[in-house]
């Protein structure tokens, strides 16, 4: 059974790293542009917010949920217009993302056992919303780190979105019209403890395997990187077209991220905000 408290704790612990990188910015630092195409730092935190507002929502209150989906704008909007409906100067913005988390935090601790959350297009358990936004805090954390300049270290907690990339193989092909496989496929990651440890999912005997660091597989499935700028090995043919469709993230099929070579040259035209 998962443990909803440890994965609450780890989701504050991956916003707590995100908001150390954040809170001793200088206001114009806020305006640095991302990797995600006319998001600045700002609007990676809004989105954030955003989502925690409309998660609270889904949890406490699913008819509000329903009528924020049915006011959205449509679905190619939809993140785009969230971020900048939250956006404010950004000691309101920080302040309204920590409120915002904290709520969000207390009313998944508070739905009864058993019940699922409306989502977009699924329903979904706190456990599965919580390792949604720990896999969400930790992939618009690594644009804004890529928009500083700086590395963030790989803690364990990548253990959850590795997970959640596996499990999402079939959303993957089927967001970007491909049929989904139905060869098994197993993962075999090195974990960031420096032990060698080795996170593995999917049946031992599975022919088709992805292999290699923990972060860059979820750098790949976050859509933050692309799979030639990462050391990942693809054995199969399944999983070898996995390496170009995987999304773990719901919704559309982002269009991921150029590789760095042809953003050097100026043709990083592919970025993903969600």
């Amino acid at each position: 059974m998962v443990d909803l408290t440890a994965l609450l704790t780890d989701l504050a612990a991956e916003s707590e790293q995100l908001d150390a990188l954040v809170a001793p910015l200088p206001p114009p630092d806020w305006g640095r542009p991302t990797p995600a195409a006319g998001w600045t730092i700002s609007h990676q935190i809004a989105h954030l917010a955003w989502t925690d507002h409309v998660a609270h929502l889904a949890a406490t209150d699913a008819d509000a949920f329903y009528a924020s989906v049915t006011s959205a704008p449509e679905v190619s909007r939809l993140v785009d217009a969230g971020a900048e409906a939250f956006l404010a100067p950004p000691a309101a913005l920080l302040e309204r993302w920590r409120a915002g988390r904290s709520t969000l935090a207390a009313s998944l601790a508070a739905v009864p056992s058993g019940e699922k959350l409306p989502w977009y297009g699924t329903r979904m358990s706190p456990a599965s919303m919580a390792t949604a936004r720990i896999m969400e805090t930790w992939a618009h954390g690594e644009d804004v780190a890529d928009a500083l300049g700086v590395s963030r270290p790989a803690t364990a907690r990548l253990r959850h979105i590795a997970y959640l990339g596996f499990r999402t193989l079939g959303h993957g092909f089927a967001a970007h019209g491909r049929a989904v496989p139905t060869t098994p496929a197993r993962v075999e990651l090195v974990a960031p403890t420096g032990d060698g440890e080795i996170w593995a999912f999917g049946p031992p005997d599975a022919t088709d395997r992805v292999i290699g660091p923990a972060r860059d597989f979820c750098l790949l499935v976050t859509q933050r990187r692309h799979r030639a700028d990462l050391a990942l090995v693809a054995d199969g043919p399944v999983a070898d077209e996995w390496l170009d469709v995987a999304q773990v993230f719901a919704g559309p099929p982002g269009t991921g991220r150029a590789p760095r070579s042809a953003a050097a040259s100026g043709d990083d035209d592919a970025r993903t905000p969600a």
